[in-house]
């Protein structure tokens, strides 16, 4: 059996009680945390909260040799985890799809992920999000700037009305991993996009102290958000609920929201 177990957004508690429990019976436990990571715990601490030991493997362990994972998952009891879902945006479908092929049982317990806090915390509706995209570090692209792939996603979404969700680049150059920041991500798309468009930049959702706030890109700029990690999220039209929400919750000017409602 071999059974994929989202993390959810922060720490070792963010685990649903299902997944806790595959966790602490599973006779061998594999992790990975390129995609994404646990801003609010280490590995030795999600091994000491489940009483486990977590093999952690990079890249190239699961998409060029996965087959230590599949071997161990046709004798034993074997859980695969990321942070997040497994099979939203730090998807593992090809992973599942090799253990059917050779006749493995496979489950997937689900954990919360960015796309939902998203929505959930800036009280942007979540059905009014189009296509998400990931901004990368320059360093990351080969190139200047951002992506021209980024803002065709993001002008395609404003065409339409929609919220697009921008995932930040995350670089595992370390054991903690470098993250782009909520001033970092909008720093970019104001110097080579809009920088008057309304943003809204979201750090340490699934945290105790998560933080939203709105404004142009160019102010979002100018500020600290504090520790990783961090969404940012560049609205659409919006809804007279949503334009309230944001004033509420993330203190958006009145001027920039005004440029984005619909009636």
């Amino acid at each position: 059996m071999l059974t994929f177990v989202g993390l959810g957004l922060y720490d070792e508690r963010s685990v649903t009680l299902a997944g806790r429990d595959a966790i602490r019976t599973a006779d061998r436990v594999f992790a990975e945390f390129y995609t994404s990571q646990l801003a609010g715990a280490s590995i030795e601490e999600i091994e000491a909260f489940h009483d486990t030991d977590i093999e952690v493997r990079d890249r190239a362990g699961i998409e060029q040799d996965p087959d230590p994972i599949l071997d161990a998952a046709l004798e034993d009891e074997v859980v695969f985890l990321t942070a997040g879902d497994t099979m939203i945006s730090t998807t593992h479908v090809d992973l599942r799809l090799r253990a059917e092929q050779r006749g493995i049982e496979t489950q997937v317990i689900h954990g919360t992920t960015a796309q939902a806090a998203a929505s959930s915390l800036t009280g942007l509706q979540n059905y009014r999000f189009g296509k998400a995209t990931t901004l990368p570090f320059e360093r990351s692209h080969g190139g200047d700037g951002v992506p021209d792939s980024v803002i065709e996603t993001i002008e395609a979404n404003r065409d339409r009305g929609l919220h697009t969700l921008v995932f930040l680049d995350i670089t595992v150059e370390s054991d903690d991993g470098t993250y782009m920041r909520g001033d970092q991500a909008a720093s970019l798309l104001a110097k080579h996009w809009r920088p008057n468009a309304l943003g809204v930049v979201v750090a340490r959702a699934g945290s105790p102290d998560p933080v939203v706030q709105a404004g142009r890109l160019s102010a979002l700029a100018e500020m600290d958000f504090g520790g990783p990690l961090h969404l940012l999220v560049v609205p659409g039209s919006l809804h007279y609920i949503e334009r309230d929400a944001l004033a509420a919750i993330g203190d958006a000017p009145a001027d920039a929201l005004d440029e984005n409602i619909v009636d």
